[in-house]
């Protein structure tokens, strides 16, 4: 792949490392799902990749969907949206025998929170922030966050952090399961690295055989519950609140919810 590309991949003595591409906030539109679909792919297929990492390049982890791809194209369905790209990527990591390792720079919101939460194990630089997200644009939570984020961090807290849309801190997603280790922003790549490289030489075929454990007892209604948050964001889309929330967005504002 180019440099250019919004997805690089490299493999590396059996760690696969999936990097996000497109600065500055990593936010996905069309290509960038079909090129992370396809790595992912690639992981699942090649029996030299043992390990997958996913990061970032620059700042921010991932933005969640690019919505300026999406804001003007005509009859645009948000549930068709979803179950072509975020679920299948969900159901990629969580269907993929492998150790699945998350390195966390910066900011993840939304979508990419989702995408994050459904990886094995996550490390995250401290001055990393995770924010739901979906609320600012009047939106319901999609990509398995409703399933996954009170999985770890429990009900009350999903809603909070749900319906006030303020970030946890790094501090707090350790505290709280959110993520296994922090480090300074320095260490980061080097430490989750190395980490791979340990996943890597461990054994796989266990590792996948204790995944598919993890998704029968925790995770058995992924795919239904993945296919219901397309329902309803289909539902919230139409609705005055998704458009005054995305007015506010591309206006740089606070939403007037009340006003709708």
């Amino acid at each position: 792949m180019l440099n250019s590309d919004p997805v690089l991949i490299e493999l590396h003595q059996g760690v696969f490392t999936i990097t996000l591409n497109r600065p500055k906030a990593n936010a996905f539109n069309d290509e960038m799902v079909r090129q992370t679909q396809a790595a992912l792919k690639q992981a699942a297929t090649d029996s030299q990749i043992r390990c997958v990492l996913m990061t970032a390049k620059g700042k921010v982890f991932s933005a969640g969907q690019d919505v300026t791809a999406v804001v003007d194209v005509e009859g645009y369905s948000y549930r068709r949206h979803l179950i072509n790209s975020y679920n299948p990527i969900i159901l990629q990591i969580r269907r993929l025998e492998k150790p699945v390792l998350a390195a966390i720079n910066g900011s993840v919101a939304g979508a990419a929170l989702g995408i994050v939460l459904s990886c094995d194990l996550r490390i995250a630089a401290e001055d990393s922030r995770f924010v739901v997200g979906f609320s600012g644009i009047g939106l319901s939570t999609d990509s398995a966050v409703s399933l996954l984020l009170p999985a770890v961090i429990g009900l009350g807290r999903a809603a909070e952090f749900t319906f006030t849309n303020q970030p946890i801190t790094a501090q707090q997603a350790l505290e709280w399961g959110i993520v296994n280790r922090i480090t300074s922003t320095e260490q980061l790549f080097p430490q989750s690295a190395d980490w791979a490289a340990q996943l890597a030489a461990g054994p796989i075929h266990a590792f996948g055989l204790a995944k598919r454990n993890f998704n029968k007892s925790i995770l058995p209604h992924l795919e239904q519950v993945l296919d219901y948050e397309a329902h309803n964001q289909e539902i919230a889309s139409k609705s005055d609140e998704h458009k005054e929330g995305l007015r506010a967005f591309l206006e740089k504002r606070l939403p007037r919810y009340s006003d709708v």
